[in-house]
């Protein structure tokens, strides 16, 4: 400590005095970049200190070898989560994000202040990783790539340094308090007061400087920041309260008492509150790391005919894993032999194990039932859907909604009023009782508490991430479900969305011969020999009719590999076309056959009017230029389809199906879901513009769909839903994924949007309720400084259990209460 009282250098041109060379160095690279500004935006939180060690041999980093355990990708433009050391509040993240964005070659950088997490992405071309570290470690960070147990392990030692202080604290409170009975009792008049008094400072002075060490740090890195954090009213209170103490004990005086019980009673209170505080936030904090733990460590391995045990990070893939009964499957991959049942509710959230057989795809982490499976290797890690969720909910988790912006340019006044009110309360009963002065003033320099109106929505947003995550209903960030609370017009897609997304070819038309599904038997020999080169073409196809029509050919014999497609277009909403052996094979609408100059045949055109009259969904198909076959598919509509439909109106939303098929069609679905508006034969360019349309006429509109052509209308719309059974561009293009097939989710991600936003409203009226009650009463003199310790983390931890309260929404019981 001696060489910081000597450590003076001239910064821009005036005398700054730090504690260690490490924290000069910082400073005079922070000043030299032009971040100056750095130091007008240092807010509360875990105080300053001297700047950590930078991590040795940085270059080990830039081998590939070593960042692939821990890079997305090993392309010219990467991406690593990294645990960053140092981060003590909102400038932090601020200097981070600043100073890495300008460095040439890095495209990204965001950080995450409650796991201390950053997350790069970088051009590894232009600027390798360890110059990266290297400029972190310049300004006063040590990054090293993230790892679950490591970030596990600084939360627990920061808690433990918490916990020593508050059990010293605890313990000098106990013995204080014998002294504070014999006081009151008696002998501060007797010849032992003196005594009494000194055993007192005895007791209080090392509790003072070591469990309220942490606040006197952090009130003078404030101050000598020129900011005001919530640590100042708090060492100002003890300050005083100690040194009137002192002055009495010193001085002999008969007049006054002393308050060595005061201060380490609420010093030991304020702590009890943070480290509570503390283990909540590290429950929401650790939630996605303890989703890796569903992802197993290790694997069986089938290599050379033998069974080997290797960590799941040595997999390669295409590899082939073998999965007992009971075991949870390691990789996301498909099943190449065997039989059994696995329970997929981690992921969807539904309770029913889904059969898997040869062909089928698995996820990692879901329990395997009673079979034994051989699964080929086609994700690991990060790459795989368990991996998607927890970025996703991490992502969610540190994002901001609307409403919290207001938050965060409020709290920052919270402590120049609390000052002020202590100020004036002093001044208002120096007059009358300088003791009642200085109790009441450390009254409200205690009571007075942001905390709770800081962590009104995050705690809000980490709770409902988790919670949604662990139903299968995936937000991607917080502002989402702000947007989603507010919506007022629904837009359902059709085809995988209200329906179940697998049709099935029910009726088969051609020239002179035709076949239906409830007839004995299989189609002609003239209708297969036109169906094999239409399903080898839909073989590419991701459209759930090119689906239907392949397992028609599958269940009759059709081979659809044996056949040579070249030349493959797809035009969504139109249809497809490709060359298969040679000839030209067309199949889609009537409009989609037109446009290419096929000639179609009017008997065919004829049949499919009727077939639409009665709901089912016509492909006119062509062999070189000329129509031969027509196709007709039925879809089912979704079971819960209908319920979600009348419960979204009865809350008053506008619903409208949005669908490309024809408008008979589109009719007949929405007679089933019991009357919405209904825009048909819509192409897929065009959904974008009908939604833009809705805005345009002052509707807040959500879109529901999970097909390629939804994309464009689910990035346009002010919260885009996505099937988890959709493609990938459609679960991109979303705000909220579905996990699972069941429509009820969307309704529940509403319930889940609502619940939260309320719950946001009610922290914020917590924290001002408490501060309009406690405040006064503590200028009038009615509460005394330990009762303020007592109550002022009593508001944050009302606020933490009210967030915890949405946990509750998905139980039986709550969702019995919400439908009646």
């Amino acid at each position: 400590m001696a060489e910081a009282a000597t450590l003076r250098v001239d910064v821009a041109g005036a005398e700054r005095e730090f504690c260690c060379s490490g924290c000069k160095s910082v400073c005079e690279a922070i000043y030299a970049a032009g971040l100056e500004s750095f130091y007008r935006r240092t807010s509360e939180g875990t105080p300053f200190g001297p700047p950590p060690e930078v991590p040795k041999q940085l270059a080990l980093y830039d081998l590939d070898e070593v960042q692939e355990e821990f890079v997305e990708g090993l392309g010219e433009v990467r991406e690593i989560h990294l645990l960053v050391e140092g981060i003590h509040c909102a400038a932090c993240v601020w200097l981070i994000e600043q100073t890495l964005g300008a460095l040439p070659g890095v495209q990204d950088a965001r950080v995450n202040m409650t796991g201390r997490r950053l997350r790069l992405k970088w051009n590894n071309q232009r600027i390798s990783l360890s110059g990266v570290l290297h400029r972190l470690g310049e300004i006063g960070y040590a990054a090293v790539p993230f790892d679950p147990e490591a970030a596990e392990g600084g939360v627990r030692r920061q808690n433990r340094a918490l916990l020593y202080r508050m059990a010293f604290a605890g313990f000098a409170m106990m013995n204080l308090m014998w002294i504070s009975i014999a006081l009151y009792s008696g002998a501060d008049r007797g010849e032992f007061r003196g005594l009494f008094h000194w055993v007192g400072l005895a007791i209080a002075t090392p509790t003072l400087l070591y469990s309220g060490y942490p606040f006197f740090r952090g009130a003078w890195s404030g101050l000598r920041s020129r900011h005001l954090s919530m640590d100042v009213p708090i060492a100002i209170g003890a300050s005083i309260t100690y040194l009137y103490s002192f002055y009495i004990t010193l001085s002999g005086s008969v007049i006054g008492d002393v308050y060595w019980d005061t201060v380490v009673n609420f010093l030991f209170v304020i702590l009890v509150g943070r480290f509570l505080e503390s283990i909540s936030k590290r429950q929401a904090v650790v939630a996605t790391h303890r989703l890796l733990d569903l992802q197993p460590k290790v694997a069986t391995a089938w290599r050379g005919e033998q069974e080997v045990l290797v960590p799941v990070r040595a997999l390669k893939l295409g590899e082939t894993v073998l999965v007992r009964p009971g075991e949870k499957i390691p990789v996301d991959g498909k099943v190449l032999s065997g039989e059994s049942s696995v329970d997929e509710s981690m992921l969807t959230g539904e309770s029913v194990p889904v059969h898997k057989v040869s062909g089928a795809s698995v996820a990692a982490g879901t329990l395997n039932g009673p079979g034994v499976l051989h699964i080929e290797v086609r994700g690991m890690l990060r790459d795989t859907a368990l991996g998607r969720i927890i970025r996703l909910v991490e992502e969610a988790q540190i994002s901001k909604a609307p409403i919290q912006c207001v938050a965060d340019r409020v709290v920052p006044w919270f402590v120049a009023v609390t000052l002020s009110l202590a100020a004036v309360t002093f001044l208002v009963w120096l007059p009358k009782d300088l003791e009642l002065a200085l109790m009441s003033a450390t009254a409200v320099l205690i009571i007075t508490c942001p905390c709770a109106f800081g962590m009104a929505t995050p705690m809000s947003i980490t709770v409902a991430a988790g919670l949604g995550a662990k139903h299968g209903i995936l937000i991607k960030n917080g502002a989402v479900l702000e947007s989603l609370s507010g919506i007022d017009h629904v837009v359902f897609d059709k085809t995988g969305t209200l329906t179940e997304g697998r049709p099935s070819v029910s009726r088969v038309q051609g020239l002179s011969v035709s076949w239906d599904a409830s007839e004995q038997g299989g189609p002609a020999e003239e209708l297969l020999a036109v169906l094999a080169p239409v399903a080898a073409m839909e073989r590419f196809s991701e459209h759930p009719v090119g689906g239907a029509i392949l397992r028609l050919g599958e269940a009759f014999g059709v081979s659809s590999q044996r056949h040579e497609v070249r030349e493959l277009v797809v035009r969504p909403g139109l249809g497809i076309k490709a060359l298969v052996h040679g000839v030209w094979v067309h199949a889609g609408t009537e409009l989609w056959l037109r446009q290419e100059g096929v000639a179609v045949v009017p008997t065919l055109g004829e049949m499919a009017e009727q077939w639409t009259a009665e709901g089912l969904l016509s492909v006119r198909c062509a062999l070189a230029g000329e129509e031969r076959l027509l196709l007709g598919l039925e879809d089912r509509l979704r079971k819960a389809a209908p319920e979600v439909i009348s419960r979204l109106k009865a809350e008053g939303n506008r619903v409208t199906l949005l669908t490309g098929d024809r408008q008979r069609i589109a009719e007949l679905i929405a007679a089933q879901l019991g009357g919405v508006e209904v825009i048909a034969e819509v192409l897929p360019e065009e959904k974008e513009r009908v939604i833009a349309g809705l805005q345009r006429g002052q509707h807040r509109v959500a879109m529901v769909g999970d097909g390629i052509n939804d994309a464009p209308a689910l990035v346009r719309a002010d919260v885009g839903i996505a099937m988890g059974s959709g493609t990938d561009v459609s679960i991109a293009s979303a705000d909220i994924v579905l996990m699972s097939s069941d429509l009820g989710r969307v309704h529940q991600a509403w319930a889940l949007s609502r619940r939260t936003l309320r719950t946001i409203r009610q922290n914020i009226g917590i924290s001002i309720l408490y501060n309009a009650i406690m405040v006064p009463l503590a200028m009038m003199g009615l509460i005394t400084p330990l009762v303020a310790a007592i109550a002022m983390p009593i508001s944050s931890l009302a606020v933490i259990g009210n967030s915890a309260r949405i946990r509750t929404l998905f139980r039986p019981t709550a969702q019995a209460s919400a439908k009646r």
